[in-house]
């Protein structure tokens, strides 16, 4: 489903970015790509809200790396959707424990929360004069949530499509890529000065703590999702080590 077209396409896009590593990297990868760029964020009470803090510190990194998207990046939209945490408790609204579910889902799935995330941005979009829905869902490494597969998102760019009576897409650059092959487009993307800004700016720990700054970025270094961009990075690493070391060695 990841949009192939070369940089610079006429479209105008439309990021979601949450303050991630996935979602900062889908916005460099816009940002190569669509003429126009903008944001969209929700503040959906969140356990790890300080990632909404996250969101202009990267916007802002990204305006500075590149004087050619600075120009690109538009308007950033932050909406409320307090509704997710109303109707039930997950552990990525409520403070208990991340466990498995009965129907072996982790209790970090938020029932809904991309297909609404991506109704809400169709809705802007349409308002914005905006076609191409930009999203950091992955299938290759994701904790099993049903709605960041892809044929789920094929069939909800359908259904958005007929309901807003335009032509949407859903571009989803990273649902093939696992957390390395992540890295390693931001480096292709940015370089270091990229990664370095995803490293220590984006947020992707589920408990919401920064008080220390790894290799890998801030978190807390033992919940799933910190676990997860740890192993991506020390693979990116080794695989950088080993480039290197053929390339001396073929010099």
């Amino acid at each position: 489903m990841s949009a192939t077209a070369d940089s610079a396409q006429p479209q105008r896009a439309l990021v979601l970015l949450s303050g991630g590593q996935d979602s900062a990297t889908t916005l460099a990868w816009a940002l190569a790509r669509f003429a126009h760029v903008e944001t969209i964020g929700f503040d959906y009470g969140q356990r790890h809200h300080v990632e909404l803090a996250c969101r202009q510190r990267l916007r802002d990194g990204m305006r500075a790396l590149s004087p050619a998207w600075s120009q690109t990046l538009g308007e950033d939209h932050l909406l409320h959707v307090d509704v997710l945490k109303q109707l039930g408790t997950t552990a990525m609204t409520d403070d208990v424990a991340i466990t498995l579910q009965d129907d072996g889902l982790p209790n970090t799935f938020v029932p809904g929360r991309n297909l609404l995330f991506f109704t809400l941005a169709a809705a802007l979009a349409y308002r914005r004069g905006l076609t191409v829905l930009v999203g950091g869902m992955s299938q290759t490494d994701f904790s099993g949530y049903p709605d960041c597969r892809d044929n789920t998102l094929k069939a909800l760019q359908v259904a958005l499509s007929l309901g807003v009576d335009r032509p949407l897409v859903l571009a989803t650059p990273l649902m093939w890529r696992d957390k390395a092959a992540t890295w390693e487009l931001a480096h292709a993307l940015g370089g270091k000065p990229l990664v370095e800004l995803i490293r220590t700016e984006s947020h992707t720990c589920y408990l919401g703590s920064r008080e220390h700054l790894h290799d890998w970025g801030y978190g807390c270094g033992a919940c799933p999702a910190c676990v997860l961009r740890a192993q991506g990075f020390a693979r990116w690493r080794t695989h950088c080590a080993l480039q290197a070391t053929e390339t001396a060695g073929n010099a």
